[in-house]
């Protein structure tokens, strides 16, 4: 697992995936390579111009790629269950959902069409009400995974069930490490879920390391002494998009990849590096308060899951 790159991905010939945030950075990176090793690609995304520009790209790439670009914007519930109805109508199976999509360190707080804080609603509580109604697609499939995008950001993240849209008070990193602490929390909630419910997934996580995206150069609260500091590290700690991507690969496609494992590079602090396993923090492993989120998560998004809560 050391060595683990692209050249590892298992054919996913017959395996129809879901990617979301996918028309840059790391999705776009995902989609490529599921593409390439013969799977079907949902590219989903906010914006039908970066939609189809991405189709285009992995075309030039993978002529013959089987991709579509499905628009959903994760800070809408009403266009989650817009583009899941579409999909549930076809009815076709989804072996394969890469939760990846998010914004970063908004300097003001911002709320989602819904109202909630828009780092936690758009990095995690989309993906939440996403994943439960893509359910009865996701148990069509033989082997079905779920993968979630944390982030190193979660080592000093705090589920603030007081705070937890930040409406007392508001604070840009904190609000997005609380929002990749439950992207992790959710990914080992599911697959204590899926256990007790016979759901059959893997459930697992993975994260970038300190890759050079768009959401880090260029995301809105990037600027100062913060965007000094990130842009002189760059060089030294940093790995391209597509190395930030192998972990969420391995993820998804690896025979070796186990449920509740958490994937990251295994360089310094895990900022760079070929993908290993990475450490979970221990505030993510408590099922107290995985369960507590979980349950105010299904009052807020209207996300209903079978079986026993």
């Amino acid at each position: 697992m050391s060595t683990w790159t692209t050249a590892d991905i298992p054919p996913q010939s017959g395996k129809r995936a879901l990617v979301t945030g996918a028309t840059g950075g790391l999705g776009y990176e995902t989609s490529l390579e599921l593409a390439r090793a013969g799977a079907e690609v949902i590219l989903t995304g906010r914006s039908d111009a970066k939609g189809r520009t991405a189709l285009e790209r992995i075309r030039r790439e993978v002529p013959n790629a089987r991709i579509r670009f499905e628009p959903i914007d994760l800070a809408s519930l009403a266009s989650i269950s817009s583009a899941t109805q579409r999909l549930l109508e076809e009815g076709e199976a989804i072996d394969l959902l890469v939760n990846n999509a998010g914004v970063m360190m908004l300097p003001k707080r911002e709320t989602t069409a819904d109202g909630f804080e828009r780092q936690f609603g758009t990095n995690y509580l989309g993906h939440f009400a996403l994943t439960a109604q893509l359910l009865p697609l996701l148990e069509k499939s033989a082997a079905p995974r779920v993968v979630n995008l944390s982030s190193i950001a979660h080592r000093r993240g705090k589920i603030a069930f007081d705070n937890l849209q930040g409406e007392r008070a508001y604070k840009a990193w904190p609000a997005y490490e609380q929002s990749k602490l439950a992207m992790l929390m959710f990914a080992l909630e599911l697959q204590r879920r899926s256990d007790a419910n016979g759901w059959r997934l893997m459930s697992n996580a993975a994260h970038p390391g300190f890759a050079r995206t768009d959401l880090i150069a260029n995301g809105p609260g990037n600027s100062g002494v913060l965007s000094l500091i990130s842009r002189a590290m760059m060089p030294f700690l940093s790995h391209s998009a597509a190395e930030g991507a192998l972990p969420t690969l391995l993820a998804a496609t690896s025979p070796d990849a186990r449920p509740s494992a958490y994937y990251g590079p295994k360089g310094f602090q895990e900022m760079m590096g070929a993908p290993t396993e990475a450490r979970i923090y221990p505030q993510a492993m408590d099922p107290a308060v995985a369960a507590k989120l979980w349950d105010v998560s299904v009052k807020l998004t209207g996300a209903s899951w079978p079986g026993k809560s």
